[in-house]
């Protein structure tokens, strides 16, 4: 029988005074502090709840469908399914869900499409509602509103949408965008957590006694002088005319973009075709890590056509392959970031970095564990590259944005 750790069994029981009390809970655990089981553990101390459903990402679902095998829960019935299939989710009267990495509900200001399917589900059965994310408000204050707005007891129930609601917490600023000017409804007040405060229970690593080390190595690969030399026609004349296909950065915004296909190799052109163009970062990463087994993140999909080319059968795509297999895996980083275990990894490898800080700070926890608090990631960067000036930004908890390219990289 599964024996919870002391933390979990009192988070368990305070969690369970919460739930009862208001019939929602924000479960904001960081990242391998065990939050499913911890969850779970909740469900099962409902005398009233039979019925669970567990909303996750698809590449979730095994190792949530093992966490619960792993408990062998005798009082409920958990039925783990992805956001994206909720229609096909048994219909009958679910006493419980559980919203996995509920950060992702946080689109403002039109609620998006996986928090309006979680809104008529709730709607339907007014279950108990449990949230879990270890970074609940990764970008701004105000992605909390959608996270929540489904459950009738939330503490900004009376605000019917998320405009109302920002009129009282967010400090709305105009930019100018393409002539125009839009409002930027990014600067949510620190008065959100506050009203959430008496729903959520935080909880992070150093309170569960492990302090995880990570060391991170930055290393640089030459990539081809005709990579480096479109680079600069691009950047100088913003259009490249081929026989076929044109390369066409006609905005700082594409220009950024192509800038940092580029420096990696490959490139998007603008009939929407896109091809690689030099295979010097996939060819290194197999020459540096031959002999370990790695997971490499990547950024754009031609990325991942580079590294099948290169890698050959010695790379696959699944974390059930991985697992049973000393075959490397290639997992996109947005998709990959959060909600799976690397732990069979020897180290991270980075083909390329996102633009967001988010992407940065959960991905790089990917292989830690309870057991495992050492581990060794590394960042690809063409030499004189975009990717070092994106990786200065994101462990600064900042995003790489247009002001940072055009200061950087073009002296504007």
């Amino acid at each position: 029988m599964l024996k919870y750790r002391d933390y979990q069994t009192h988070i368990i029981g305070k969690g369970t005074h919460i739930l009862s009390m208001y019939r929602f809970l924000y479960l904001a655990m960081e990242v391998r502090t065990g939050k499913t089981l911890t969850s779970l553990g909740i469900a099962e101390q409902m005398k009233d709840v039979e019925n669970v459903l567990f909303l996750t990402k698809k590449k979730a679902i095994s190792s949530i469908v093992s966490d619960s095998e792993m408990m062998c829960p005798s009082s409920i019935s958990v039925f783990v399914i992805n956001y994206e299939s909720i229609h096909k989710a048994p219909d009958i009267k679910w006493d419980m869900v559980i919203c996995d990495e509920a950060h992702g509900m946080g689109a403002f200001p039109k609620p998006s499409g996986r928090a309006k399917k979680v809104r008529e589900l709730v709607r339907k059965c007014n279950p108990y509602v449990i949230l879990l994310s270890g970074t609940p408000t990764p970008e701004s204050y105000s992605q909390m509103y959608h996270q929540v707005y489904f459950i009738p007891s939330n503490p900004f129930a009376s605000y019917k949408n998320f405009y109302k609601f920002a009129s009282e917490f967010v400090r709305v600023i105009q930019k100018k965008m393409g002539g125009l000017y839009i409002n930027d409804y990014s600067n949510g007040s620190k008065k959100i957590i506050e009203h959430m405060s008496p729903y959520t229970i935080n909880f992070s690593q150093k309170e569960a006694g492990f302090v995880v080390d990570t060391k991170e190595n930055v290393l640089e690969v030459a990539m081809k002088s005709s990579t480096t030399s479109l680079i600069a026609k691009l950047k100088r004349d913003l259009v490249i005319e081929g026989s076929e296909e044109v390369i066409l950065a006609d905005t700082a915004v594409k220009l950024m973009t192509k800038v940092h296909q580029l420096c990696s190799g490959t490139i998007k052109f603008e009939s929407g075709n896109s091809m690689v163009i030099d295979l010097s970062k996939a060819e290194f990463i197999k020459r540096h890590f031959e002999g370990k087994k790695i997971g490499i993140f990547y950024k754009f999909k031609e990325e991942l056509n580079a590294l099948k080319e290169v890698f050959g059968e010695e790379i696959c795509f699944e974390l059930e392959e991985f697992n049973s297999t000393n075959k490397n895996i290639a997992l996109q980083i947005v998709s990959g970031r959060e909600g799976i275990s690397l732990k069979e990894a020897d180290c991270l490898v980075y083909y390329n970095i996102d633009f967001s800080a988010t992407s940065y700070w959960q991905s790089r926890d990917r292989m830690t564990t309870k057991d495992r608090l050492n581990n060794n990631i590394y960042w690809i960067f063409s030499k004189g590259g975009i990717e070092r000036e994106i990786y200065k930004a994101v462990i600064k908890k900042k995003d790489y944005t247009l002001a940072h390219f055009k200061r950087e990289l073009l002296n504007l």
